[in-house]
């Protein structure tokens, strides 16, 4: 902690010595980021990466420098790529900012907000550039916040949260790529000469089809734990644009914010427009180190509830789907408490009066419960759960409604519309986008929640689904010159609404669902608990699709439930054994009828819930070293979480492919204490005799240079074979 508060002071000082101060250093206990912020000239941007010295600091520049523009802006020298961009009210396009002033805010976390306000030169045009530190955390955020005093409207034509120039050498890039099912896949290459752009247009959510998040590789093909890396994530659940422009420079220029595409905004008199946060970090223990970084940060910093132990729950989706009632939803309580779990979630088809839920075409906006499916209501399914021990959680989509709905009925106004147009449906032929630019939308979307919470106070966990895009682009709050504003304002009313939600009901979980994976940004988890990784729950895709997303975010976060074989939507056969021994290493739930498992299978599924208890803290809470990535195609995967302590691992091994005779490597473990010996636990335990390992112990050195042999299959009776293997290791430090 004491080193700690030397970084935080030395910013401090560096940025505190006279009026007129010139190099800028932000610094985390082993990062700097270090700017010229020279008063009267364009603040330069002069380096990012491990910690710098007192001499290093001083000599920096003479070591050589990108020197270039710390956020460039458009109009003098058009050619080059702008960060920022806007138009006068007298219709003049440039902008010629310099540093006015520097000042350091102490924050309450103990951390600091660096802030460089730059000024245009002949306009009242402000700019804020903020920097954030946060105690004892690898990462850096920054943002802008423009303002002006002009007679008149200033219009924004592009503004971006940050801008970093990357030096030229074997540039790789790691990005998340997707759709529907098949999210966070990773796709990693070199940066080409020209634009390179990672974007979303979605309008509503921002993570199917690709992420606003990136793993920078400093030094060729990016490796797990060694090797230079730049983790970059943008804080914002809209329309974002990720932007790599390799001009004839030393340099490849990053530009990260959100899509200014036909969204210019028309900034007021006093007004200020602040850009999403950029999270940045910088690592020299490669890809690992950079998501180490992220998600001791996310847990800190930015999630919901970081510090608390997630239940483990059934949901009802793929158990009955809309096929809601009262004793089938008691049923699937008494299953998942015998079977050692801790909440049961009712998800969709439990709403609508006038229209019943039956399938997906009718009554959202509709929330009053259907009595014909539920006699008691929702107060009988809490009275269950609490006879049962366990905790209830219920499935909502607040921002949509259907055409098919009183709530469209009375007020068809209240959706996202072309002016002119008739409305474009989606999900079901008649789903629509509520319009949460205007006040009354979010007072709908904050009484669906206050209504069920306060008639319902038993009420632990809230599935907060989004199952549609902006599929129109219009307004019927906005008015006819701000148009342009819907996609920034739907989320600006999106934040209000959570915040409002937020501040009435801390405690409660909320899980964000969009169609699966939409939702997985670190712009809205501050509201949330966790996220959906996919509708796709087969556990052999999911190793790919949870691969990917744990570059960004931890365990914690991660939804992986144990669904039924053959699975629905691949129809893949998977042992539960794999299925389960997957979903353990996120947030473990369970996404199937039990009452079609057999015996022998929820007596396994209730050890292996008492097996992931053991463990729970390990996974959520601890550090992620991925070993060996299913992406490399070498017939398998492992990975393996360590508690910050060094006291506690889990490790875990999956087969991918399946062939006779196979080779595999054998994997050699991480972030063990070398000094430290672990004893060797088999949890999810299905074979016959114990592995030759079983309550051995070994140091960690040894784990970490040598590894364990993994068997090709399980020791199990003829007729229980398949051509699946997988092992989860508890190891425990004497």
């Amino acid at each position: 902690m004491k080193k700690i508060f030397m970084c935080l002071s030395f910013a401090m000082l560096a940025v505190a010595f006279s009026a007129s101060a010139e190099t800028v250093h932000i610094s985390t206990p082993k990062t700097s980021l270090v700017l010229d912020a020279t008063k009267g000239e364009q603040p330069k941007f002069l380096y990012y990466g491990n910690s710098l010295s007192t001499g290093d600091l001083q000599n920096i520049q003479a070591a050589g420098t990108p020197n270039l523009n710390a956020y460039p802006v458009y109009g003098l020298w058009p050619a080059n790529e702008a960060a920022f961009a806007a138009v006068h009210s007298d219709g003049n396009m440039t902008l010629d900012m310099v540093t006015d002033n520097v000042s350091v805010t102490k924050n309450p976390d103990g951390g600091e907000t660096t802030t460089i306000t730059i000024k245009d030169k002949v306009y009242p045009f402000t700019i804020d550039l903020n920097y954030r530190t946060f105690p004892g955390l690898d990462v850096i955020e920054t943002w802008t916040e423009a303002s002006h005093n002009e007679k008149g409207n200033v219009k924004l034509t592009r503004f971006m949260s940050g801008y970093l120039p990357v030096r030229r050498n074997d540039v790789h890039v790691s990005q998340l790529y997707g759709t529907w099912a098949n999210e966070g896949r990773v796709e990693e290459a070199p940066l080409p000469h020209g634009v390179k752009m990672i974007k979303n247009k979605d309008g509503a959510r921002n993570s199917h089809t690709a992420h606003g998040e990136v793993m920078i590789s400093l030094d060729g093909k990016a490796k797990e734990n060694d090797g230079r890396v730049i983790g970059a994530a943008l804080c914002y659940g809209g329309n974002y644009k990720l932007m790599f422009d390799t001009d004839d420079t030393d340099y490849h220029h990053f530009f990260a914010g959100i899509n200014e595409e036909n969204s210019s905004y028309n900034l007021k008199k006093g007004e200020k427009f602040t850009t999403p946060p950029l999270a940045l970090t910088y690592s020299e223990e490669g890809l690992g180190g950079a998501s180490r970084n992220f998600h001791k940060w996310g847990r800190e910093q930015r999630l919901a509830h970081g510090d608390t132990p997630r239940k483990i729950l059934l949901n009802s989706w793929e158990g009955v789907y809309f096929d809601i009632n009262e004793e089938g939803m008691q049923q699937m309580m008494t299953d998942i408490a015998n079977m050692g779990g801790e909440l049961f979630v009712m998800d969709d088809g439990w709403f609508g009066t006038k229209y019943p839920r039956n399938n997906d075409s009718t009554s959202l906006g509709d929330w009053t419960v259907d009595t014909n499916k539920l006699p008691g209501g929702i107060q009988a399914l809490c009275n269950a759960a609490k006879e049962r021990g366990i905790k209830f959680g219920i499935w909502i989509e607040p921002e949509m409604v259907n055409s098919v709905s009183e709530l469209y009925e009375k007020h068809p106004e209240y959706v996202v519309k072309a002016p002119n147009r008739e409305p474009v449906l989606g999900r079901g032929g008649t789903q629509m986008v509520l319009d949460l630019a205007n006040p009354k939308v979010q007072d709908i979307v904050f009484n669906i929640v206050d209504t069920l919470l306060t008639k319902y106070p038993e009420i632990d966990y809230i599935k907060w689904d989004a199952n549609a895009p902006i599929m129109n682009h219009g307004s019927q709050y906005q008015t006819a010159d701000n148009q342009s504003h819907l996609y920034i304002d739907y989320h600006k009313g999106f934040i209000k609404a959570l915040e409002r939600i937020r501040a009435k009901y801390p405690d409660v979980t909320i899980q964000a669902c969009a169609s699966g994976g939409g939702r997985a940004n670190w712009g809205i988890l501050p509201y949330f608990d966790e996220f959906w990784v996919s509708d796709n729950t087969d556990a052999l895709q999911r190793i790919y699709m949870q691969w990917g997303t744990s570059y960004f975010f931890p365990a914690i976060t991660m939804a992986s439930h144990i669904s039924a074989s053959p699975n629905h939507q691949t129809n893949r056969i998977v042992p539960l054994k794999f299925r389960t021994d997957v979903a353990m290493s996120g947030r473990l739930g369970m996404e199937i009828q039990p009452k079609n498992m057999t015996e022998e299978e929820k007596e396994q599924s209730r050890k292996a819930i008492a097996d992931y208890k053991s463990v729970r803290d390990v996974v959520q809470f601890g550090d992620l070293y991925r070993l060996l990535s299913p992406y490399d195609g070498k017939g398998a995967a492992s990975l393996m979480y360590v508690s910050p302590d060094k006291k506690d691992g889990v490790f875990y091994w999956w087969k991918t492919e399946q062939f006779v005779n196979q080779q595999l490597p054998r994997v050699t473990m991480a972030g063990l204490d070398p000094n430290k010996t672990y004893t060797v636990t088999e949890l999810n335990r299905i074979d016959n005799e114990p592995l030759p390992y079983e309550g051995k112990s070994f140091t960690g050195a040894f784990l970490m240079s040598n590894g364990l042999e993994m068997p090709l299959s399980h020791n199990v009776d003829w007729n229980k074979r398949n051509d699946y293997a997988s092992r989860v290791l508890k190891l425990t430090a004497k």
